[in-house]
């Protein structure tokens, strides 16, 4: 046996032994962490790094696709840039060439119609020669009538036969229409009766009509035809007698072209389109020989004219 001496020494010692056997099963534990912490850190930092080696590959690829894409926009914008500048020259050329074709066609408008004008003009101008050679030849066959029948007055014969419904005063006949009408259309009918509206060259006519004439007012065969404001008959004749009322005619209403008597017997110019209710013709009266030349031509505005209604040249009787 042991004395006890000895295992008081020996019991000192034990406890060293598992005190140190402790620390350095702790150093190996912890020895063991930080092998492991620093195993754990090495492998984040490995994956950490190759994370940042994707993103930045990504990161490349990205922005080369982006490079890529911005060049390829730029080249689009250009592109568009200079199909936008080929459009506005080929719009400015349109416009210029719209421009031309408008200036074209105002120029042959214009032409067209200063064309038409003057066919317009011609045609008028034609119109009026015609009718003023008809009127002249007109007026010349009555004035050869005229003297037809002064030369068959002088001869005897008796100048006062008229149609019916007309009144016969100093070798003419007058008839006294009624209807309202305007004074183109009371022109038409006095041609259509063979006569025409009445012309007044006397004071003694001018009494004989007012006293057979209407009240309300009728057209009468004067007429302005030009811009001077002068009045001529519808037979060609200058107005020599008048009897214009008070104030007449007028010039302040545009269009009061033609003329009207009034119930008294006065001239009043009016519009050409008014209305009246009356109006007058006259023509020449018919000549009958004497009763000794009862075999002999009769002379008037029935017996001068032809089958196809003008009047004949003057025969030889005439100068005889």
């Amino acid at each position: 046996m042991n004395p006890p001496s000895q295992e008081i020494e020996e019991l000192p010692r034990k406890r060293c032994c598992r005190r140190g056997t402790q620390i350095l099963l702790l150093g190996l534990v912890t020895a063991a962490l930080w092998a492991g912490l620093l195993t754990l850190l090495l492998l984040w930092h490995w994956d950490t790094t190759q994370s940042l080696k994707q993103l930045e590959e990504r990161a490349a690829r990205n922005v080369s696709q982006v490079s890529k894409n911005l060049e390829r926009h730029h080249g689009d914008q250009m592109a568009q840039k200079s199909q936008s500048t080929q459009i506005s020259q080929d719009l400015e050329e349109l416009r210029a060439e719209q421009q031309r074709l408008k200036s074209q066609d105002s120029e042959m408008s214009w032409n067209l119609n200063g064309l038409q004008a003057d066919l317009s003009s011609f045609k008028s101008q034609e119109l009026n020669e015609r009718n003023e050679a008809s009127d002249l030849l007109e007026r010349l066959r009555e004035e050869v009538t005229k003297l037809r029948m002064e030369l068959q007055v002088s001869r005897g014969f008796v100048c006062n036969t008229c149609p019916e419904k007309w009144i016969n005063f100093q070798r003419k006949c007058y008839y006294f229409g009624k209807g309202t009408k305007q004074w183109v259309h009371a022109r038409y009918a006095c041609d259509d009766m063979e006569g025409q509206l009445v012309s007044i060259h006397s004071l003694e006519e001018q009494d004989f009509l007012t006293k057979h004439a209407s009240h309300t007012g009728s057209w009468i065969g004067l007429r302005n035809l030009d811009l001077k404001g002068e009045f001529i008959w519808v037979d060609g004749s200058h107005v020599d007698y008048s009897n214009w009322a008070p104030g007449e005619p007028t010039s302040r209403s545009q269009g009061e072209d033609c003329v009207m008597m009034q119930g008294s017997g006065h001239w009043n110019d009016a519009f050409c389109d008014r209305k009246l209710g009356a109006w007058v013709c006259d023509r020449l009266a018919t000549c009958t020989p004497p009763a000794s030349e009862g075999s002999a031509e009769s002379v008037g505005p029935d017996s001068r004219r032809g089958p196809d209604g003008r009047l004949p040249a003057p025969s030889a009787p005439l100068h005889s």
